[in-house]
């Protein structure tokens, strides 16, 4: 089918008269078939009425008709509500952790404390909260990702070079303080945690700031800003200051490492030699008390010999006082017991023999060494035999 056929019309219908400017005087149409037709008259809502409706209300509001003036009451009314709504913008949340300066006409009037609060509306006094129990941190010499050389590289006090990265915590102590000591409180308090640092490692050595001398210089940095920060007013407190990071700079970093390894090794010789000392003045402490402890216990047991012999000998000589005779047979008997109880003996009757009676040689031998072997030589002459020992009756 043509695109120009207008025989067919398709599933609407022909076109209604008078819908076509240049068919207004054309025949209307009726679509051949069942579709359905084009519906007839204003195709959506008719905003025109809408608004003629509204201006309506609004001139009847205003004034009783065209040519009439405004109506007093619809001012009033108006002026009521602006009004109303200008008091009411006064009224303002503060939340626990904040507390709200109030100024009028940019004056300081007064703080006022967590709670529904309310202030004269704009332009007469103006409202500016402040999170005082929040923590805040400043990082000074870049971070783990961008270094920034220009606040990292210090001058320490013995003339080297550090890269020292610290953060600083703080708090806002007086909110008023905080908002009109400095413009810009945040770029205050870094300008003064970099100087304090600046002048804090100025006076320390480069070896304690890196290794064990980081807490003495964190506390040193922290009471030097926050005394900077009072004679300032600024109404800041500052909670730590914390080194990240200290390291040599990055073209001498060899360098000290090899220095820190050789200090190291010197430091594990100097304990090994401690520990050698202690182990060898511990070891002489105990000999030196050995024999100290025996020294005195042979002393000890000496003494207490002599004693015991000093006292027999006068209970002996108290004994031979009294009984001469008798004390000096017994003392023969012990001492002869004494002298006689370790060798041999050989008990001869003598009772009817004339004749000198000849022992061996092997009976006069201590007991507890065996007789050894004598052999002859063979060029040698015979032993003659021993001398007889005469028995006593």
């Amino acid at each position: 089918m043509p695109w120009n056929d207008n025989a067919n019309p398709g599933p609407w219908g022909s076109p209604p008269s008078g819908d076509d400017g240049d068919r207004r005087d054309a025949p209307q149409r009726r679509p051949q078939g069942g579709g359905p037709r084009r519906p007839e008259g204003p195709g959506g809502p008719n905003f025109n009425a809408g608004f003629e409706r509204l201006a309506q209300r609004l001139r009847n509001l205003f004034g009783g008709g065209p040519g009439q003036g405004v109506r007093p009451g619809a001012v009033a009314a108006i002026a009521g509500g602006a009004f109303a709504l200008w008091a009411l913008s006064g009224l303002y949340v503060v939340q626990p952790n904040e507390e709200a300066v109030v100024t009028t006409f940019g004056a300081f009037s007064r703080s006022e404390t967590p709670g529904l609060r309310y202030h004269l509306p704009s332009p007469i006094e103006h409202v500016e909260k402040v999170a005082v129990t929040s923590l805040n941190r400043i990082d000074i010499g870049g971070t783990a990702d961008a270094d920034v050389p220009q606040e990292s590289l210090m001058l320490t006090g013995d003339q080297n070079i550090v890269d020292l990265d610290f953060s600083v915590t703080w708090r806002v102590a007086d909110a008023s303080r905080f908002l009109f000591a400095t413009r810009n409180p945040e770029e205050a308090i870094k300008a003064v945690a970099e100087s304090a640092m600046r002048e804090v490692v100025g006076k320390t050595a480069l070896q304690p700031i890196l290794t064990t001398g980081r807490g003495q210089v964190q506390l040193q940095a922290a009471d030097l800003m926050q005394r900077t920060l009072d004679s300032w007013g600024a109404g800041v407190s500052i909670v730590e200051v914390q080194i990240r990071s200290s390291n040599p700079p990055q073209e001498v970093v060899a360098a000290f490492r090899e220095v820190n390894n050789a200090s190291q090794d010197a430091d594990s010789a100097v304990n090994e030699a401690n520990t050698y000392r202690n182990r060898v003045i511990n070891e002489a402490k105990g000999d030196a008390a050995r024999i100290i402890q025996s020294a005195q216990g042979y002393r000890e047991q000496s003494v207490r010999e002599a004693l015991g012999e000093a006292s027999r000998f006068n209970q002996i000589y108290g004994e031979y006082r009294r009984s001469p005779a008798v004390t000096r047979e017994r003392l023969y008997i012990e001492t002869m017991q004494r002298v006689l109880a370790k060798s041999n003996k050989v008990i001869v009757d003598g009772k009817g023999t004339s004749a000198p009676i000849i022992l061996p040689p092997d009976v006069f031998r201590p007991r507890s060494a065996p007789a050894p072997i004598v052999q002859a030589a063979p060029d040698s002459t015979p032993t003659p035999n021993p001398p007889a020992a005469k028995a006593q009756p």
